[in-house]
């Protein structure tokens, strides 16, 4: 299966988080929508996620895997296709 990486911008009810999701490139879960109301998924495997408390009580992170509980997700913003690794 042939996938795509699409920056995204989450947030959470204490968190916005901007990072990449991979997405199927055709077919089954390959729009956004469809693939957050996929049942079976507990988690959203993210990468180069940048999380900011919505609070600002703790400084900005960065970090290269994350995994986002879905149920905690209140909105996604489709920010643009990821560039594509090299190598």
């Amino acid at each position: 299966m042939q996938f795509r990486r699409e920056r995204v911008r989450l947030e959470t009810a204490r968190h916005e988080i901007e990072a990449t999701l991979q997405l199927p490139q055709e077919g089954f879960r390959s729009r956004l929508t469809d693939f957050l109301n996929t049942s079976g998924e507990d988690f959203l495997a993210l990468t180069d996620a940048e999380v900011t408390w919505l609070d600002g009580s703790r400084a900005p992170e960065h970090h290269p895997y994350l995994a986002l509980a879905r149920r905690h997700v209140v909105l996604v913003v489709e920010l643009s296709a990821a560039p594509t690794p090299s190598g």
